[in-house]
């Protein structure tokens, strides 16, 4: 087969040429109508962007090419490299098959249920697979695709992650896949410097900018959806808080009381509610682009169709109904839920207090309640729900009341700086040995795991 030949780019799910879209996460380049599949799994299954009409970060769009370029789909179809699987009726789809349910079974099959995947690290007699893939299987990414490995795992000797030894030696693509799939660049090492630091002290100026517009992808997604810019992070402008025309109309006491919520979330639930935002932001812009990039008079009609966020079946019930109903606000009230978030993002990252000193001495009591009661994960839900929701019940206001009426039972006596700086103190220092813990059991599971397919070898 000639270089030439080889490197033709084609649809990783059909062979269809000329794909006009990329699986970030799975690191290939599918074709339109494999693409209208892609999006019905959800972003938590496959996040799609399309190449040309979309602004890609340089590097990131680099990081999937080269992913491509150098084999990843024979990740998700190795077993179909056998030339066995065709005497055993096992074939990827072609350009000619129907969407449904040709395509649509094969690409379930091979990204949700990974019917093809080599579960067992590839042998050096092992097929193409491992030559192919030498290139960018270094810092364990054959793990990450399998989901055998956590991208923020704490190593416990060397006292780092690996995305502290990707920056340290400046290795940006590998930075860029690993937090593709959640490394965080602002994860501590255990002499508390962050991955940012690393590649600042070993000069690689560029891979420490873009992690740092990495550390800020959230809200910089959001602001770019709502004005078209985002923050110029390099001399240290981290949030645009755009404005919104007729705010007046936002003063309904539903608008005021869902705000007043979302101020009293605990950290955990507000990330949750804000994923789940920019989750639907993607989806609608993703939309967009879709509608302005699609020949209407041939495309089939239930291709297009992704009217609410898939479900993700790691989250719970009630989560996946309130990301769906996110849906249902219109540019209007959803602009203003983004507003929300961003100046309570801002304001929750410079630690700003939402009505006075003692109110935020409540939140971090409330706070350590909601991490550390047995019943907190069910609490959780029904604040999240409510704040998602665009219908608010009495129940849930009372609800709401009496929750934080038991908060400042804890405040009767006047609170002293002192007292504030102890509890602030005694909150880091539990955080920190749970996320310690968190990490030692990862790590534990990771060794079971290995032990356990050895002895089925």
């Amino acid at each position: 087969m000639s270089i030439r030949a080889r490197n033709r780019e084609i649809c990783a799910d059909c062979s269809a040429p000329d794909p006009r879209w990329a699986s970030i996460n799975r690191g290939v380049l599918i074709c339109d109508e494999c693409c209208s599949i892609h999006r019905g799994l959800g972003r938590h299954s496959s996040q799609v962007r399309h190449l040309t009409q979309t602004l890609w970060p340089p590097s990131h769009l680099q990081m999937v090419k080269s992913l491509y370029s150098n084999g990843a789909n024979s990740i998700w179809e190795h077993s179909l490299l056998d030339p066995s699987s065709i005497m055993s009726g096992k074939r990827k789809a072609n350009p000619q098959d129907r969407v449904h349910p040709n395509k649509t079974d094969f690409i379930k099959a091979k990204y949700q249920m990974l019917a093809f995947v080599h579960r067992m690290p590839c042998r050096e007699d092992d097929s193409v697979t491992a030559i192919d893939l030498s290139k960018w299987t270094r810092t364990s990414e054959m793990k990450l695709r399998f989901k055998q490995a956590q991208a923020n795992f704490f190593h416990p000797e060397k006292g780092n992650t690996p995305l502290h030894v990707a920056a340290k030696a400046g290795q940006l693509l590998q930075a860029e896949l690993l937090t593709v799939y959640g490394a965080d660049p602002g994860a501590p090492d255990s002499s508390g410097n962050t991955p940012i630091d690393y590649a600042r002290q070993a000069g690689h100026q560029e891979l420490a900018d873009r992690l740092v517009g990495i550390q800020y992808e959230l809200t910089d997604r959001l602001a770019f959806y709502l004005c078209g810019r985002k923050p110029d992070h390099k001399n240290g402008q981290h949030f645009i808080i755009p404005q919104i025309a007729d705010s007046s109309l936002d003063l309904s006491e539903l608008a005021k009381a869902a705000k007043k919520k979302l101020q009293s979330l605990s950290n955990h639930q507000f990330e949750e509610l804000a994923m789940d935002v920019y989750d639907e932001v993607d989806r609608r812009e993703t939309d967009a682009v879709w509608l302005a990039t699609q020949n209407h008079s041939t495309l089939v009609t239930d291709t297009t169709v992704v009217p609410f966020l898939p479900v993700n079946p790691e989250y719970s019930s009630t989560r996946n109904q309130g990301r769906q109903k996110l849906a249902r606000f219109n540019a209007h009230e959803f602009a203003t839920l983004v507003v929300d978030i961003l100046t309570d993002a801002k304001r929750r990252q410079q630690g700003n207090t939402p009505d006075n000193f003692k109110d935020n001495v409540e939140l971090i009591l409330k706070d350590i309640g909601n991490r550390h009661g047995s019943e907190s994960s069910e609490m959780d839900q029904p604040d999240y729900d409510s704040v998602a929701s665009d219908e608010d019940t009495e129940q849930e206001l009372t609800s709401g009341k009496d929750e934080r009426t038991k908060s400042s039972d804890l405040s009767d006596s006047p609170i002293t700086v002192q007292e504030f700086m102890e509890v602030k103190s005694a909150l880091t220092t539990s955080e920190a040995k749970i996320q310690q813990l968190l990490k030692v059991n990862c790590h534990l599971s990771e060794e079971l795991r290995l032990i356990a397919m050895l002895c089925l070898l």
